[in-house]
């Protein structure tokens, strides 16, 4: 049962961190640009050339799709580029329309299918937990090819390529995870780290990221939901405590760095799951196990100050380990 659940976490789990490898750094370009809707505008467009592709009765998985696909998003691309040059008071309201139509678009030709609801959901929500091996190995070369680029030049004044760049890397991401996750992926991590300085930000977006998708994955494996719509709230969930946590940086002077790791070991511990019958117990320890540490990273220069604190995540670990013990007999 567990090598069965891990042959299709892991391959979604391997494309989850594929998809925040380039869209981490991506989002927090957006978000500096103040085109927060550009990746769900080309998300669905290339969604709308896959949806064509389908019309036109061309294999599902094949070549064919993924150049329709990436021919609408270019296009677009393309299209907003010039909006951007020639409107650019106007280029959100363009950005929006683009959506809408696409979307409308999209509509009209799935009512000619009549499994059109359920494309229309795997375009939305994907199908990130159905991922296959093999389909990671070429988006992983495709992505490895975006970061190189982004590296070696300045897509902060090259809007042509940063328009590019963005319309391939969504196109593939789209068909690989689906435009909420997309969207979710890009902007969410960027949002948690907007405002620092670019290598801080990079490591808190893409811890930010790594939480959510764990969150999503292991949330919808234990209580059957879409794990789409899972890592989507996870990542917000996740984006938000990073939030809180910059908050109490500001405040308490508290490293940043070891807030988001307390933070990241926190949600990934809570996800490996706790026994029937010991949650109480369960969260007691890990509220204490926080309290301890926010105590010793806001002393580091007296840690004889959380000598209580230290006692009491003691006590409740050892209510914890008995009541466990007690349980197993």
């Amino acid at each position: 049962m567990l090598s069965a659940e891990l042959s299709i976490l892991v391959p979604a789990f391997l494309a989850g961190l594929l998809v925040l490898a380039t869209h981490v750094p991506l989002g927090r370009l957006v978000l500096e640009r103040g085109i927060v809707f550009i990746d769900l505008a080309i998300a669905q467009v290339a969604g709308l050339g896959v949806v064509a592709a389908d019309v036109m009765g061309w294999e599902p998985q094949g070549w064919s799709v993924q150049f329709s696909a990436a021919i609408a998003a270019l296009l677009a691309a393309i299209g907003l580029l010039w909006s951007e040059r020639r409107i650019p008071a106007v280029q959100e309201a363009v950005i929006g329309v683009v959506f809408v139509v696409s979307a409308s678009a999209e509509l009209i030709l799935l009512s000619f299918n009549p499994h059109g609801a359920e494309h229309l959901k795997d375009l939305l929500v994907g199908q990130i937990l159905w991922v296959e091996p093999r389909q990671l190995l070429p988006v992983a070369v495709l992505y490895a090819g975006v970061l190189v680029v982004f590296a070696a030049f300045n897509l902060r004044r090259q809007r042509a390529l940063f328009y590019l760049l963005f319309a391939v890397t969504i196109t593939a991401s789209v068909q690989l995870v689906g435009i909420y996750l997309v969207f979710a992926s890009l902007i969410l991590p960027a949002l948690a780290s907007t405002g620092i300085t670019a290598r801080t930000g990079l490591v808190i977006g893409y811890a930010t990221g790594l939480a959510g998708y764990v969150l999503g994955l292991v949330g919808s494996a234990l209580s059957d939901v879409p794990t789409g719509a899972a890592i989507v709230c996870g990542l917000a969930l996740t984006a938000a405590l990073i939030g809180m946590l910059r908050a109490v940086h500001r405040s308490r002077g508290t490293p940043l760095a070891c807030l988001v790791t307390a933070l990241v070991t926190m949600l990934v511990g809570a996800c490996a799951g706790v026994p029937p019958g010991l949650e109480k117990e369960w969260a007691r320890t890990e509220a204490a196990h926080w309290d301890f540490d926010m105590c010793v990273q806001a002393h580091v220069r007296n840690p004889s100050a959380c000598s209580a604190a230290r006692a009491a995540y003691d006590r409740a670990l050892k209510e914890y380990r008995a009541a466990a013990t007690s349980q197993q007999r």
